[in-house]
């Protein structure tokens, strides 16, 4: 259960956007003060959410023997709408984001002026739930597990899932001019490659989620 759940929280992690604002953030004035109050909002949305999406699912007796055949037909689901989500982004012609460009969109306009409490609303949005985050829990909450592995299991899920805000942090603290430099060169090929990285982890993850749910159904 966590391997399969930790495979696509790594997944849902592989967010340009995610990583374009922890470079703007660790390149702000106060980076520390500000990148962590980005992290505060990652964590709490994600895990607010997560148990939210695991009370939904247990509620409905999903990790129970007798519902095998729904939980395996939303597990298939899930793979199919992350797939189609991937054909249909792919075939979009991508707007290249600019995090230096206030007019894009809200987040942009939130992190134009870097501060901690814009910060902490940006994370709590950016980790609003996406399809394969969804997809993570839903191993966690459809699995008949007690409530220590469950526990255990959704803690290393909301890790994984902030692992572009918190790993760049870490790395701040103990080489802060390397890792600014690095993440700054970064942001021209994440900015030209950002739709294609997430093509590539909708349609992967969806995959990986649609197979699993056949498997389940046909072993039913």
């Amino acid at each position: 259960m966590i391997l399969q759940a930790a495979g696509l929280a790594l997944l849902a992690a592989l967010s340009p956007t995610t990583l374009l604002v922890s470079a703007v953030y660790l390149g702000s004035a106060r980076p520390r003060l500000v990148a962590a109050a980005y992290l505060a909002g990652a964590i709490i949305m994600s895990l607010v959410m997560g148990l939210v999406v695991i009370a939904i699912l247990r509620n409905t007796g999903l990790q129970h023997h007798s519902q095998r055949t729904p939980r395996y037909g939303l597990r298939l689901g899930l793979g199919l709408l992350m797939l189609a989500a991937g054909a249909v982004l792919a075939r979009r012609k991508p707007k290249q984001p600019d995090p230096d460009n206030a007019k894009q969109g809200l987040v942009s306009r939130m992190i134009a002026n870097p501060a901690p409490r814009s910060a902490f609303a940006v994370g709590l949005l950016l980790f609003a739930p996406g399809i394969t985050f969804i997809a993570a829990v839903q191993v966690i909450a459809t699995a008949n597990a007690s409530l220590e592995a469950t526990t255990a299991a959704i803690v290393v899920v909301v890790v994984i899932n902030a692992l572009l805000v918190w790993l760049p942090l870490l790395v701040h603290i103990f080489a802060p001019g390397v890792t600014t430099h690095y993440l700054t060169s970064f942001n021209g090929w994440l900015r030209a490659n950002g739709n294609k990285i997430l093509v590539a982890v909708l349609l992967v993850g969806g995959l990986i989620v649609a197979i699993t749910g056949v498997i389940g159904l046909a072993s039913g």
